[in-house]
C-alpha cells in the first residue's frame, strides 16, 4: 500500500513575517519605553500564528490581545472603530462578546493586516500599555514587515493616553 500524497497548505501569513511584526512591535514599545507588551499575530482564520510575552507583562494579556485582534478579524474593522461604534452600544457589545464565547475585546490595540491588494490577511492584537499605546506598536509592527493596516496611522493622542 503506498501513501497517499501529502499537500502543503498555502496560508498569506506566514511565521516569519509573523514574528518580524512582533519583534518589530516590540521594539517599538522598547523604544517608546512601554510597560511590558503581549503580540499576538492571528492569520485570516482567527488562528494563532505566532505570540510573544514580554517578562513582566500580566497572565491575563495573552487573552486580551488575542481578543482585540479576533474581534477585528471577526467584525472586519480594527478594534479602535469597534470600540467608536459600540460605545454607546453596550447591549450589542455584550451580544458579540456572548457570540464569540468572551474572545471579543472593543478597544484599540487590534489591528487588521492587509497585503498589497488591501485584502485582509491577518490581524495583530497587543496588550500591556494603554489601549492607544498598544495600537501604536501594532501599526509599527505591521509596516516593519511591509504590509498595511487598518488603521493605517495610529491615533494622534496615542503618546498622551492613559487609563
Amino acid at each position: 500500500m503506498t501513501e497517499p500524497k501529502l499537500y502543503d497548505l498555502k496560508t498569506d501569513m506566514s511565521l516569519v513575517v509573523a514574528d518580524k511584526i512582533i519583534d518589530s512591535a516590540l521594539a517599538a514599545g522598547i523604544a517608546a519605553d512601554m510597560l511590558p507588551l503581549t503580540v499576538v499575530v492571528l492569520d485570516a482564520g482567527g488562528h494563532t500564528v505566532a505570540l510573544k510575552r514580554q517578562d513582566g507583562s500580566g497572565i491575563l494579556r495573552v487573552d486580551i490581545a488575542t481578543g482585540k485582534a479576533w474581534g477585528a478579524l471577526g467584525m472586519g474593522i480594527p478594534s479602535r472603530t469597534i470600540r467608536d461604534r459600540l460605545g454607546q452600544r453596550p447591549a450589542f457589545q455584550g451580544a458579540l462578546a456572548a457570540a464569540s464565547d468572551g474572545r471579543f475585546v472593543p478597544v484599540p490595540g487590534g489591528v487588521l493586516v492587509l497585503n498589497g491588494d488591501s485584502h485582509v490577511i491577518g490581524a495583530v492584537g497587543i496588550s500591556g500599555d494603554t489601549s492607544e499605546k498598544d495600537e501604536y506598536c501594532a501599526i509599527q509592527g505591521i509596516k516593519a514587515a511591509a504590509l498595511g493596516s487598518a488603521p493605517a496611522e495610529p491615533d494622534q493622542n496615542w503618546q498622551g493616553s492613559g487609563l
